[in-house]
């Protein structure tokens, strides 16, 4: 029974470490699946993880090696568990058993998907390619098509320069209306103060006394200023 135990911890052991090995692959193949600029052809490295992902997931190997495959590795964690009595075999054995099949068919399916989409994406980037060279292809061969092009592409340039300009005028025309209708709200308000001014009794006068108080004092200050400006001539 102790035999058993150590047997099933070695086991579960080495499934947990191929695990962890497996999510450090995934982590280094995702990142083919998130490139931008992918390459046509598959590099070394890319090759080699995908070959190194297949074979831990893919293979079943009944005699195993040194390196234990996760397949493997489940199935005799399976056929060491139906080989205890129920009695000896937990309820928590039953549950890491699980959870490892569980794990490993996760793993197998982000195997496909990484491989269907960096497949989409190669493809993608191998049909634009072969587009821009059947385009050069034929501008080479048609000088005039190409100038024609060229052309076109010069007036599309200048279609969207005249767009550019007649948005800024309409937004400077818009602008200039919105100040014409201050200007005018302005005045009205002006029009509407000076009128209400007019129909209170005295107010004009008070206005007018206002004024000349204001421009008096402005009499007084400037020549104020002016003689003291004489006197300080007149002892410099």
């Amino acid at each position: 029974m102790s035999s058993t135990g150590g047997g099933w911890a070695q086991l579960r052991q080495q499934a947990r470490s191929l695990e962890t090995q497996t999510e450090s692959l995934f982590h280094t193949y995702s990142q083919y699946a998130s490139m931008t600029n992918i390459p046509q052809k598959p590099s070394e490295e890319e090759q080699r993880t995908e070959a190194q992902l297949q074979d831990i997931l893919e293979k079943v190997k009944f005699n195993l090696t040194s390196v234990e495959q996760r397949e493997a590795l489940v199935a005799q964690l399976t056929r060491l568990l139906d080989s205890e009595s129920a009695l000896t075999s937990s309820a928590l054995k039953q549950n890491n058993l699980a959870r490892h099949r569980e794990i490993l068919q996760d793993h197998r399916r982000e195997l496909s998907r990484l491989k269907s989409t960096i497949t989409d994406a190669r493809n993608k980037a191998n049909l634009l390619s072969n587009v821009r060279s059947d385009i050069d292809a034929y501008r080479s061969s048609n000088p005039g098509a190409a100038e024609a092009e060229y052309m076109l592409d010069e007036r599309r340039r200048i279609d969207n320069s005249h767009t550019m300009a007649d948005s800024v005028l309409s937004q400077a025309y818009a602008v200039n209306e919105s100040f014409g209708l201050q200007r005018e709200t302005l005045a009205s308000i002006n029009r509407r103060i000076v009128g209400a001014a007019s129909q209170v009794p005295g107010i004009n006068s008070l206005i007018g006394r206002i004024g000349a108080k204001k421009r008096r004092d402005g009499i007084i200050l400037g020549s104020f200023i002016a003689f003291c400006f004489l006197m300080l001539l007149y002892f410099w």
